[in-house]
């Protein structure tokens, strides 16, 4: 049944595009961050910019270092540092839940889901800062107790997070220029509410324990007759961010996010990309596995991808969209290329899930010939 839901300027009052939470979060027409429009309390030309803003706080509840800036207009952004270079993988003894968050993974996942035509991913803009006067003498709180000039002259922090926030990994600048991330908010709970759903292909976040979708073969026959994925758009959804998350290389999707407004006729959020991008020479299959397991696909989903793969590369395409950063270029070159490859490993997927369909179909017909 269809939902009966207002337009969101009946029911959010702050101009942001009708129906933004039905339908993706950015205007098609957008292309780089500061053309989108409205979006949460408003992103404008020039607003992802630490000028005029405050480094009010460390965000909590996150594994590493984020801080949250306020702005005098009631708009914030969330800013994650930078820690190193682009060419620095995932050290190969870190699993998936210990890897480092990458601030550039975050703008290039903006990118990349906006091209692809998702638009489920909050703007993220690069930015450079001056850590003394744009951070330090601005910020309030405990984390000022956690600056320091490091042995080489550099001006330094940590804060207090749960993974890496010590002073043998701490943030520094050169010397106290910072290049970092700025993400857009979404719009507080009191406008507009959001669900936290766990994702049924969660990951065990432990050393040695498997999930239940690693062991048995038809759970996606289990998730298919469980709501709300019995019905509507949330198993497409999922599958779109499994295709998402493989090209990126992001292993840390263990919950996601909707707009309680819209019950579950709404799309899932794209949120939290900082552990993408962190290994450019090792394609992840089983961040597949909703695609793999169930064979489902959205047939706008498979046409994109087709067109990326038949016409100008995804990574291309990509380069292109992130050449208007402030600190492009964003992804080192072996990580574009991964992303040309992983698109050919997604569409050998579903040509292995069409003949199997296939198969299947004829051996059913053969029993009815018995």
């Amino acid at each position: 049944m269809a939902c009966q839901c207002p337009p969101l300027s009946e029911v959010i009052p702050i101009k942001v595009e009708d129906e933004i939470f039905r339908q993706p979060l950015t205007p098609l027409s957008a292309t780089y961050v500061g053309h989108v429009g409205h979006v949460g309390h408003g992103v404008t030309d020039g607003a992802l910019s630490v000028s005029g803003g405050q480094m009010d706080e460390q965000k909590e509840g996150g594994t590493q270092l984020k801080l949250i800036i306020d702005y005098p207009n009631g708009i914030q952004a969330l800013f994650k540092p930078m820690r190193f270079a682009r060419d620095v993988q995932t050290l190969p003894d870190h699993f998936y839940f210990s890897d480092y968050e990458r601030h550039n993974a975050e703008i290039a996942a903006f990118h990349l889901d906006r091209i692809l035509g998702f638009r489920r991913a909050m703007p993220v803009v690069g930015r450079v800062l001056n850590m003394t006067t744009e951070i330090y003498d601005v910020t309030e709180g405990d984390i000022l107790k956690t600056f320091f000039v490091s042995p080489a002259n550099n001006f330094c922090f940590h804060g207090k997070c749960s993974y890496y926030c010590d002073t043998g990994h701490a943030i520094c600048g050169h010397p106290d220029t910072l290049e970092g991330s700025f993400a857009a908010f979404l719009p507080p709970d009191e406008i507009a509410k959001r669900k936290v759903w766990r994702h049924p292909w969660r990951r065990s976040y432990h050393k040695r324990r498997k999930a239940q979708w690693e062991l048995e073969s038809d759970y996606c026959d289990t998730i298919r007759q469980t709501p709300p994925y019995d019905s509507g758009r949330r198993l497409l959804d999922l599958v779109d961010m499994a295709i998402f998350d493989f090209l990126t290389g992001n292993m840390d999707r263990h919950h996601y996010e909707t707009f309680r407004m819209f019950g579950n006729e709404t799309f899932t959020l794209h949120l939290d990309q900082g552990r993408a991008f962190g290994k450019a020479f090792h394609d992840e299959l089983s961040i597949l596995a909703p695609l793999l397991q169930c064979c489902l696909v959205r047939h706008t989903t498979l046409r994109t991808l087709l067109t990326f793969h038949n016409g100008v590369p995804l990574s291309e395409s990509l380069r292109v969209a992130m050449d208007e950063d402030p600190v492009a270029p964003i992804l080192w070159e072996p990580h574009l290329a991964a992303l040309d490859r992983r698109l050919a490993v997604v569409l050998d997927a579903v040509r292995k899930c069409v003949d199997k369909t296939a198969a299947a179909a004829a051996a059913a017909a053969d029993d009815n010939d018995v």
